[in-house]
């Protein structure tokens, strides 16, 4: 089997209101976009891999102009020798950043090719430690009003969910009162036997992180995700040691050297691997593995179809994300996909690769060109 062409689709659609979390800067229209990068690997053979990726800007060029020339008359199933020669082909500017975002597309579909290839669920070809992961619902974004926030985690756990996580470091971490507010306010309308995870994203600084951690305790907060900006991982380290909640982190990290870094020095307790940055699903379960040798857990970071059959794949894996936004795009872009039930997730065990296929009038319909 060998590959003949390389075809990129970029899909976008517009929804009712924007996102905005700490470090995302106030919305300049009232309504919001979901958009999605995808790419299909043909083979001689008919069958076709499906990619998945950010719609980051150059993503879809690097795929184009730098990996696609080395992958044409591949064998789509020399998944590591075709990931090597990915990673030396974007050396020089692409040591993180889009460059592993486009490594990370084209790995996706690789991994869905091969899959399918052999006719199982891409989850079975990776090999299962269990049939289903728990989710937590995702989302409480800093523009949401009070009202809006409870009424989305709440609506959650009225889905099954006992899980949930919310943003904090409102306005790049200027409102600190009403970031424990907001966090109080969930709590009580929640009750105490449903988790809260909390996501800073990026917007405290060191001393802050660690005040807001203090008063976080008070609300039986599950982890602290992403305090502050990915590089400092010292700064992690240190706040770290300074709560008894988890500091969460990983979704800005490449590669399992970034990852060796981020554990060994202590700045993470729960890992958060993310397969479209990161460098593919090759990548991926090379830094789960990586932080079970640690006895950390895993709780990746957004993709959640194709996490879906990863963690199926992970005995060290605490919990899924499971996004409302993320679900926007899903129910247009796919003809079908799996959708949780009472808090845990099971792939299509009668599909092959990701089990997912574009849903071709969407793609006829919102294709960027």
């Amino acid at each position: 089997m060998k590959i003949t062409e390389v075809e990129v689709i970029h899909l976008q659609i517009e929804t009712a209101k924007p996102i905005q979390d700490a470090t995302i800067s106030k919305p300049t229209s009232e309504k919001g976009t979901r958009a999605q990068i995808f790419l299909n690997i043909y083979t001689d053979e008919g069958i076709t891999g499906l990619g998945i990726s950010y719609p980051s800007p150059g993503i879809q060029e690097v795929i184009e102009k730098s990996l696609k020339p080395i992958l044409i008359g591949q064998d789509p199933t020399n998944i590591e020798k075709i990931w090597n020669e990915m990673y030396w082909q974007v050396r020089g500017f692409g040591r993180k950043g889009v460059a592993f975002c486009a490594i990370s597309a084209v790995d996706i579909g690789l991994w869905d090719l091969k899959a399918k290839s052999v006719n199982l669920p891409l989850y079975k070809l990776l090999g299962p430690y269990q049939e289903s992961v728990p989710v937590y619902g995702s989302g409480g974004w800093t523009n949401f009003t009070e009202t809006e926030l409870i009424k989305e985690m709440t609506d959650y756990v009225s889905d099954g969910i006992p899980r949930v996580k919310m943003k904090v470091g409102k306005d790049f971490g200027q409102s600190e009162r009403e970031d424990i507010a907001r966090v109080a306010a969930v709590r009580k309308a929640l009750g105490d036997d449903v988790a809260i995870y909390i996501d800073a994203n990026n917007g405290y600084y060191k001393k802050q992180s660690i005040y807001m951690a203090k008063e976080f305790e008070n609300y039986q907060v599950g982890w602290l995700e992403e305090p502050l900006i990915a590089d400092d991982i010292d700064g992690m380290a240190e706040i770290s040691k300074s709560t008894t909640i988890p500091i969460a982190t990983g979704e800005h990290e490449y590669t399992k050297y970034g990852f060796r870094d981020l554990i060994t020095r202590g700045g993470a307790d729960i890992v958060q691997p993310d397969v479209g940055r990161v460098g593919g699903i090759t990548e991926w379960m090379k830094v789960a593995h990586l932080a079970d040798s640690f006895n950390l857990p895993v709780a990746p970071h957004a993709m959640q179809l194709v996490h879906l059959h990863t963690t199926c794949a992970t005995p060290n894996l605490k919990v899924v994300e499971y996004m409302n936004t993320s679900l926007e795009g899903d129910k247009i872009w796919y003809t079908e996909f799996p959708e949780q039930s009472n808090g845990m997730w099971s792939p299509y065990i009668d599909k092959p690769g990701l089990g997912l296929e574009l849903d071709h009038y969407s793609v006829s319909q919102y294709r960027i060109n």
